[in-house]
């Protein structure tokens, strides 16, 4: 068969991979200069910056791909395991101290409050159960009611109608502990304090296999990606834009139009673009019955980011790889960037230094930065050409005052994206950075599925589409969708 992949991200490289070494004959069209989708690469001054994904959990989902195509994830790029995982900072000046040994972590928890080191162990022993409810959907199809089905009577006895921190409150007197253990679906997109307690799994998932640094940069494991694609035969088309799906008068998908004018037949489309922009503005309104634009409106999406990707003339030794920065209000918060959807003046971050692991990604001396503040979609009345400047430089002076001195007067290097970026550049509807809200009523069968419910042979592999955002989501839809059309 003749399949185009429409964008490569994580999930359209896993899909691409699998099906051309499965003898299929596999394009991918990408609009941007390079692969990677939100893991682009950003290079400036003499300093790397990963543009999205950098937390590597399940890296034998990884090894999966590079096995289907008859290769070694070792000779495409070298994976390194962190400790610590991260560092949680709060307000107050606390610190945990995060990783997959057991007996810091019980220490960690007693520093904060020893009564609550039984409830972890408790939290820990019931994750096991979710985790093994959790990871066997993840790479499996939802496509008819039946699926779901065979799965409801142990989601309602896991109680997956519990948000992930009533979960961890159960466990936790503390509510620093609660916020440290309840955090992670923010990493997806999601709001802790709405997104089925099954996405708790996360920490257990952590615990089982680590968080692994691809040596290079996320980007390194893009290259590998794209390079094992490119050695079993794919063919990559970059800068180029997809206008419209084209179809034939029965219906069926035939090929893609393309801005330049030109026409790709497929037998196939895989789709890694965001699900609510494809079907908005790839597929023509009298082929949906299902998603139509009310229904693809009504859904809820993930927060948009506000990201400044910086580079420093001094070394902060301070800081860990991995960094999540409490703010002072936790549900206050999250319910201004998902409900009220206002810009707080307050802000939660999580700050990214791989410099703590590989100085080849800034120059001798410096340390390359990512600071990402969570912030609502362009459903908010935000004007972010009159507010970036005046965010970005609250967030610089919170850092400097509290954590990284001088640091203003250190930046040497720094550029900045905001939910407009994710509209205009990713195509991500109303500026979306995770697609479609990881919510209870929108997993699983309820979440947009892997194949179109409108169109018998588009595909849809990303962040959008079941199992949803994060690495181990997005790889596992592209295991999802290879398997649908008949590859690995």
């Amino acid at each position: 068969m003749k399949i185009i992949v429409i964008g490569s991200g994580f999930g359209g490289l896993s899909a691409a991979i699998r099906l051309q070494a499965s003898g299929h004959e596999v394009t991918i069209v990408e609009k941007r200069g390079k692969l990677g989708g939100r893991a682009y690469v950003y290079e400036q001054d003499g300093f790397k910056f990963d543009g999205g994904p950098t937390i590597i959990t399940a890296p034998w989902l990884i090894d999966e791909v590079f096995e289907a195509a008859g290769k070694r994830t070792e000779d495409y790029v070298k994976l390194v395991k962190l400790d610590p995982f991260y560092n949680i900072r709060f307000p107050d000046g606390t610190v945990f101290n995060y990783n997959d040994d057991k007996e810091n972590l019980l220490n960690q928890i007693r520093k904060f409050n020893p009564n609550d080191v039984e409830g972890y162990k408790r939290f820990s022993k019931d994750l096991g159960e979710i985790y093994r409810v959790g990871f066997e959907l993840i790479d499996q199809p939802f496509t008819s009611v039946w699926d779901m089905l065979k799965v409801i009577p142990e989601m309602v006895k896991l109680r997956s109608d519990r948000s992930v921190y009533k979960f961890a409150s159960r466990y936790f007197q503390d509510e620093k502990l609660r916020e440290a253990f309840s955090f992670h679906p923010l990493l997806i997109g999601g709001n802790p304090f709405t997104t089925t307690s099954i996405y708790a799994m996360i920490h257990q998932l952590e615990q089982k296999f680590g968080v692994w640094f691809a040596m290079g940069g996320t980007g390194a494991l893009v290259k590998g990606l794209g390079d094992l694609f490119l050695d079993i035969g794919g063919e990559v088309f970059t800068k180029a834009e997809v206008k419209r799906i084209s179809f034939d008068k029965y219906g069926k998908a035939n090929g893609v139009k393309m801005k330049t004018g030109e026409f790709l037949k497929a037998d196939a489309i895989v789709s890694n673009a965001d699900v609510a922009f494809t079907y908005l503005n790839l597929v023509p309104k009298r082929f949906r019955k299902k998603y139509t634009d009310k229904k693809i409106k009504s859904m809820t999406y993930s927060m948009s980011l506000f990201v400044i990707y910086f580079g420093t003339n001094r070394k902060y030794e301070n800081m860990a790889h991995h960094e999540i920065i409490m703010g002072k209000r936790y549900k206050g918060l999250l319910d201004e960037i998902f409900f009220n959807k206002t810009l707080a003046k307050d802000f939660s971050l999580y700050l990214h230094r791989p410099t703590a692991t590989d100085q080849s990604l800034a120059p001798k001396g410096c340390d390359s930065w990512y600071v990402l503040s969570p912030v609502p979609h362009l459903e908010a009345d935000i004007d972010w050409k009159t507010a970036a400047k005046s965010y970005r430089d609250s967030i610089i002076s919170y850092l400097e005052e509290n954590y990284m001195p001088e640091l203003s007067k250190h930046i040497v290097s720094e550029h900045h994206i905001d939910p407009l970026h994710f509209q205009d550049t990713l195509n991500s509807y109303l500026g979306n950075a995770f697609g479609v809200e990881p919510t209870l009523l929108q997993s699983a069968y309820l979440r947009p599925h892997n194949l179109s419910e409108d169109v018998s042979n588009l595909y849809f592999v990303g962040a959008g589409t079941h199992p949803g955002a994060g690495l181990p989501g997005v790889m596992s839809s592209g295991k999802i969708v290879a398997k649908m059309i008949g590859g690995k």
